[in-house]
């Protein structure tokens, strides 16, 4: 497998090859955040083109941020809505932030990490939620295999691994994936741990 740094994000939006890039935004993410007051501070990790962010930022929510490793994305967002804040558009590594949200949205971010970073995304994930702040979003239910990415996993699995940061409000199979993905994922929201 090749390391999956900024370079080969990079070199993936560069020959087209964005399989997971449904092109609108998420339904299931949408309406996870319309759950949330606009105020709330939300962080959109491994965002890619980001059309979950131009949807919430069109609706109010302007405390939204993305991260990428590769620039292509966010400038694909910027000048989609080119008064998207420069401050909230972060090109860099998701496991060096250093901000806090109350709201992180999941979708094929910790599917494109290699698994042996599933517990640092975990641990990564309860640093940087505010207090009583929310993780919540889709997981792919199709099991983990060496080759990726996406690499899937279990209910059992991710209630297990999330467990340890995490209280477990909601974790089902999705109402809302797109047709493609229609029985694949679970859809989960859960509490940070005090």
């Amino acid at each position: 497998m090749s390391e999956l740094n900024a370079d080969y994000w990079s070199n993936r939006y560069q020959e087209g090859r964005t399989g997971w890039d449904i092109g609108y935004p998420s339904p299931q993410l949408i309406a996870l955040a319309n759950e949330f007051p606009k105020s709330t501070r939300i962080l959109i990790p491994g965002a890619g083109n980001a059309y979950e962010a131009e949807e919430l930022w069109n609706q109010g929510y302007t405390n939204t941020f993305v991260i990428d490793l590769a620039k292509e994305p966010l400038t694909s967002l910027k000048n989609r809505v080119p008064d998207f804040p420069d401050e909230h558009l972060l090109q860099g590594d998701f496991f060096d932030l250093k901000m806090s949200f109350d709201l992180i949205l999941e979708q094929t971010f910790f599917c494109a990490l290699d698994p042996s970073l599933r517990e640092a995304y975990i641990n990564k994930m309860a640093d940087v939620l505010s207090e009583n702040g929310t993780l919540g979003g889709l997981l792919f239910n199709h099991p983990l295999t060496e080759i990726g990415p996406p690499f899937g996993g279990s209910e059992e699995e991710y209630k297990t691994l999330f467990g340890s940061k995490f209280h477990l409000q909601n974790f089902a199979p999705s109402k809302l994936s797109i047709k493609p993905r229609e029985g694949k994922e679970f859809f989960f929201q859960l509490r940070k741990k005090q």
